[in-house]
């Protein structure tokens, strides 16, 4: 009887062990918490529409300078690749020649008004003794014809003068605009102006403002004038856009430009359109003929989305984000950007109000596997934020 009563704890011992291990082999192993990421929850906005485009550099006005007369060049007055004047004295031709021309000019005009002057007399005369019948009709017409012939003769002489007088004011050859003069392309002593052609003597460039030309492709416009007729789009009066210059060396340029010029045709040789800005050259900083890279700002896209560039990811399927959907499960979503605005994307298509996108822990979540978000902080300049991002690299100590 006594061991009776002792077996049955023991039963019972024994029966609740193996239900405990029973249990365990049931549960299997502990599951891994989901990862925690930084997502920013995105909203729709207005966004400048932008575009970065290639520009090469030109003068406002450029102006040949050339001689319009025949003769040796004498001198340079100027300094090469000085700024001159409008009316500055640049070239010196031989005036000599042009001066003996205005001399004999201004001779035969004494002539003519001598011969004028003496005709003029005796058909005064012929005009008086007519009437009284002591001259023909015949000696008073020849003596109005000669009069008349001598007026003619004198204007002739007068703008044979004004034509010498031209020419040799051409020996002095002046800039005709302001600007900055170039290289010299023809030495002392040499004879200009001989030929059809008007010899090239130098160059003047009028340097500020300047004009930046680019061009824009027919498919970037379209893209442009469909999102304005649905409403995403305003575009930006052609005289009222702005383009902001980087020069070749990475920097800024400080003064803005703006859009004077738009061609109404596409050019065949290129298949884009030209266009053309204006830009301030104050410091004379820019030259024409260099290659600068500039931001188009052509107006303002509505209901767009701003991505902070890490967010967004490339592969063979296209650009994409991953997001934080209300399961809490990841998603991907594939995007359309249009622009680059101050390091960040802007997503036109893709996204919807309220999407928590995925800035840090990319490397640790999947498609449709669940992950734990918390607000994303970016990295102050001295090193991470006081709310780092989970897997932020913390400070040293």
């Amino acid at each position: 009887m006594k061991s009776s009563s002792l077996s049955t704890p023991l039963l019972c011992l024994s029966l609740l062990a193996l239900a405990a291990c029973g249990k365990g082999k049931e549960q299997g192993p502990p599951q891994m918490p989901p990862p925690e990421v930084g997502v920013i929850q995105v909203q729709p906005q207005s966004s400048p529409l932008t575009r970065n485009l290639v520009g090469r550099l030109s003068a406002y006005r450029s102006a040949d300078v050339r001689a319009r007369v025949a003769g040796v060049l004498l001198k340079r007055a100027y300094t090469e690749g000085t700024n001159v004047k409008q009316g500055q004295l640049l070239f010196q031709i031989d005036p000599a020649p042009l001066k003996a021309t205005l001399d004999a000019a201004q001779a035969s005009l004494a002539q003519a008004q001598a011969t004028w002057t003496n005709n003029k007399i005796t058909a005064a005369r012929v005009r008086e003794l007519a009437p009284k019948g002591y001259v023909s009709k015949a000696d008073l017409d020849n003596a109005l014809a000669a009069e008349r012939s001598a007026a003619a003769a004198v204007q002739a002489a007068q703008a044979n003068v004004q034509t010498a007088r031209i020419k040799l004011d051409y020996a002095s050859v002046s800039a005709p605009i302001a600007g900055r003069a170039g290289q010299q392309q023809v030495t002392e002593g040499a004879l200009v102006g001989a030929d059809d052609v008007a010899t090239l003597l130098t160059t003047v460039d009028q340097i500020d403002p300047m004009y930046v030309n680019f061009t824009m492709s027919v498919d970037s416009l379209e893209q442009m004038r469909r999102a304005q007729s649905s409403g995403n789009v305003t575009l930006t009066e052609p005289n009222k856009a702005s383009v902001q210059i980087t020069l070749p060396d990475g920097s800024t340029y400080g003064e803005p430009g703006v859009l004077d010029f738009s061609d109404i045709a596409v050019n065949p040789a290129t298949g884009a359109v030209n266009l053309r800005a204006v830009v301030p050259n104050p410091k004379h900083g820019l030259l024409p003929g260099m290659y600068v890279t500039l931001k188009a700002n052509l107006g303002q896209q509505h209901k767009v989305f701003v991505v902070p560039q890490q967010a967004v990811q490339r592969d063979t399927g296209g650009t994409y984000v991953m997001t934080i959907g209300k399961d809490g499960n990841v998603k991907r979503k594939n995007v359309t950007t249009t622009d680059m605005r101050d390091g960040n994307w802007v997503v036109s298509d893709g996204l919807a109000a309220g999407d928590q996108v995925i800035m840090s822990g990319l490397q640790k979540v999947k498609d449709g596997a669940p992950a734990k978000p918390t607000p994303w902080k970016p990295a102050t300049a001295n090193g991470p934020a006081t709310a780092s991002a989970p897997g932020a690299v913390p400070n040293a100590k």
